[in-house]
């Protein structure tokens, strides 16, 4: 039977963004030992430790101990090769659309290829982010009802302890794959900061406002899933492109300066010639 020590639970992590109460901290860690499960992750949770906690985890004292502490989704994300985003609403990012028990098999048998995965749930009020949900592979929505949509903080943590758990009991056999794991956020994030500053010098926008692409290369690179040799080659024709354009500036600036000579060197015959 699956407990919080199997290794492919303890590679599962659930990720609870800016959480302003902290009642509901601690009902999420009980949702979460209820189903075997140990590893929660706080971003800048607006209390904690707090006794209010403490009570509502109701026994779940072990889970509340563990929790890590993040300034930063992107911290929180760093050695994640697959994030899946909480959200009740269709946003404004374009993201894969999964149904919870869809989201459970995919974020189980990662696990079970030996990927860290989190499970990433936004604030109470108002839910994940835009540029919270950009950081993740995909979005999962819990199909409540239409004119009644929220869910308590606990209770979608408790919906996906659930499925996660029902599928574990399932024992379903996961193929083997020869592939290299995915590169975690840390490395991708990285990999964004060089794309967008390639982008940058080789004047790819033209003027234009970098914000729309950056989020379509950030989609289109979060669901091809790179591996870190894959990055590698990337960084390697990022630097090129970067060199290249130092190099292209290097020579327009050094003809602008002989375009200058030789018109000073005009200006010099022309006067000469007069005397």
């Amino acid at each position: 039977m699956p407990s919080a020590t199997d290794p492919d639970l303890a590679r599962l992590r659930f990720v609870l963004t800016r959480p302003s109460h902290p009642g509901n901290i601690g009902a999420a860690a009980r949702a979460l030992r209820t189903m075997g499960f140990e590893r929660l992750a706080l971003v800048a949770p607006a209390r904690f430790p707090d006794p209010e906690a403490t009570a509502l985890a109701a026994g779940a004292d072990a889970v509340l101990a563990a929790a890590t502490l993040h300034p930063t989704l992107p911290d929180a994300l760093a050695d994640c090769t697959l994030a899946l985003g909480l959200s009740a609403r269709r946003r404004g990012v374009s993201l894969p659309e999964l149904d919870p028990r869809t989201a459970a098999a995919e974020a189980l048998a990662a696990a079970r290829r030996g990927e860290q995965v989190a499970l990433v749930f936004g604030n109470e009020r108002t839910g994940l982010e835009n540029d919270e949900l950009a950081r993740c592979h995909a979005m999962v929505r819990i199909p409540s009802v239409d004119d009644f949509s929220s869910l308590n903080l606990a209770q979608a943590v408790q919906v996906m302890a659930y499925e996660l758990r029902m599928i574990e009991l399932a024992a379903v056999p996961v193929a083997a794959t020869a592939r290299e794991p995915p590169a975690g956020g840390a490395d991708m994030e990285r990999f964004f900061d060089h794309l967008f500053a390639a982008l940058h010098a080789i004047d790819f926008h033209k003027g234009r406002a970098p914000i729309t692409i950056e989020k379509r290369l950030r989609k289109l690179f979060l669901r091809a899933r790179p591996d870190a040799r894959e990055l590698r080659v990337l960084h390697g024709i990022l630097g090129d492109a970067e060199r290249m354009a130092r190099l292209a500036g290097r020579t327009a600036s050094e003809q602008a300066a002989q375009q200058g000579q030789d018109r000073a060197a005009g200006a010099g015959e022309g006067a000469d010639g007069g005397q």
